[in-house]
């Protein structure tokens, strides 16, 4: 009998262990300073996991109405921006810690119900050449796959 290799293909634990791989695969692949999955509690994006770890620590908090996600998920920000500063949805936005984005590239995290979960994003505090755009798909492939592994929320028990 030959032994199967399939030990570096095993599905995740659980979506935790599938979003904190997916943060390392994209730092390793498409580069950036820190790659983050976030969760929207409006009025905050709260940053769920980051890679790596110590550049942003698990559980901060941003203002959403400052941040880059909110202008890209409304669609008023592209996703990707190579250099922030020149995108004038992000110019505007230069201010605290956004002033040490100087390139971006984010995609929506959406629950089965199509709502916005959060999102998946990469900064670099380094203006990016135009070729960061060719990582686009890969970064929404991941966030679709992120997505759909979302844990379903319990559903409240109805009436009797």
């Amino acid at each position: 009998m030959v032994p199967l290799l399939v030990d570096d293909v095993v599905p995740f634990e659980d979506w935790t262990a599938a979003a904190r791989a997916s943060l390392a695969f994209l730092h390793r692949t498409v580069g950036l300073d820190v790659w983050m999955v976030t969760h929207l509690e409006d009025p905050a994006q709260v940053v769920l996991y980051a890679h790596p770890q110590e550049v942003i620590p698990q559980g901060t908090s941003l203002p959403w109405q400052q941040s880059f996600c909110r202008s890209m998920v409304s669609g008023v920000g592209p996703r990707v921006a190579t250099v922030a500063a020149a995108t004038p949805a992000y110019r505007d936005l230069m201010t605290g810690h956004a002033e040490r984005v100087a390139a971006y590239i984010g995609v929506p995290l959406v629950s089965r119900d199509g709502t916005v979960f959060g999102t998946l994003c990469g900064v670099s505090s380094r203006a990016q050449p135009r070729t960061l755009t060719r990582h686009l798909p890969l970064v929404e492939m991941t966030a679709r796959m992120l997505s759909s592994l979302l844990p379903v929320p319990p559903r409240e028990p109805g009436p009797g």
